[in-house]
């Protein structure tokens, strides 16, 4: 890096330019050389030239921790699932698709239970019952500034990702977090009971206690990567303790006989909409070794 390039934080990318944020919190709007190939990221850490009037010239991307891809982003370190109490209702395959994601790329998921202000614990017990054991849960309500102070603190000074379906108060935990009302919300339709996507793009918005937080577009449908069907157990922490009671060390947790989670399943001790979405995503990864 010469004396004149600056590193810097791909904080959105708008109408052609990447705005890029130094380490002294200046924005520059940059071009990209001609030389740079790879495909370039919000959350991406990055070489450019500053130049007059604000502009600048990117010249390399640094590597990268980790890179979502619904929503594009690199270099998370903190996933906050959010759900809600109500209006709509948990969906707990996406929660436990998006934990996996996190597990995958060994960012620090977070489950937040927003709206908790509303009627419908019964739609949250299992949540609650079962996942502090494994994950951490912050309940928040957005409306009413609830949990804020603390989904703020576990995630001053890193890169946080909001995820889950839309409708569940993502954009409005956004304004509390950074305190910014710029944020387009949504409503949630009585007809579908699911939220009205308002989101167009990826975007970093800076937190008041340092770090950021992205706001993740549409509805998340995360696509499983490449991995072995044997090591999807790997990322599913509660099953840890129970794959020691397995007869066989390569268990998967499927047809096997004398298989400790599938015991601990019978017993109540693995929730079984957990059991299920394991089953589901494993199958998806046989299919997929099938095809190739």
């Amino acid at each position: 890096m010469s004396p004149k390039q600056l590193e810097g934080l791909i904080i959105k990318n708008y109408s052609g330019f990447y705005y890029v944020q130094d380490d002294t919190g200046i924005v520059y709007a940059c071009k990209v050389r001609g030389k740079v190939r790879e495909t370039l990221l919000s959350g991406d850490r990055v070489v450019f030239t500053p130049l007059e009037f604000g502009q600048g010239i990117l010249e390399k991307v640094l590597p990268r921790e980790n890179e979502l891809y619904r929503p594009r982003v690199a270099n998370v370190s903190r996933v906050l699932i959010v759900m809600a109490y109500n209006q709509p209702k948990p969906d707990f395959s996406l929660l436990d698709r998006l934990l996996f994601l996190a597990e995958y790329n060994n960012i620090v998921p977070y489950i937040v239970l927003n709206k908790c202000d509303l009627d419908g614990y019964e739609s949250v017990a299992d949540i609650l019952r079962y996942y502090p054991r494994f994950y951490r849960v912050i309940r928040t309500s957005a409306r009413e500034a609830i949990g804020i102070e603390e989904l703020a603190e576990a995630i001053a000074g890193e890169i946080a990702v909001l995820a889950g379906p839309s409708g569940v108060g993502k954009s409005r935990l956004l304004q509390r977090l950074t305190g910014q009302s710029k944020v387009r919300t949504g409503s949630v339709s009585a007809k579908i009971g699911r939220g009205k996507h308002t989101t167009r793009h990826v975007e970093l918005y800076p937190l008041p206690q340092k770090g950021w937080v992205v706001d993740t577009p549409g509805f998340s449908v995360l696509d499983l990567p490449g991995l072995r069907r044997e090591d999807l157990t790997g990322y599913f922490p509660d099953f840890a303790a129970y794959s020691e009671d397995c007869r066989f060390s390569n268990c998967i947790h499927y047809r096997e006989m004398d298989c400790g989670v599938k015991k601990a399943l019978e017993n109540n001790e693995v929730l079984p909409s957990r059991y299920k979405n394991y089953l589901t995503m494993l199958t998806e990864i046989m299919d997929k070794e099938r095809i190739y």
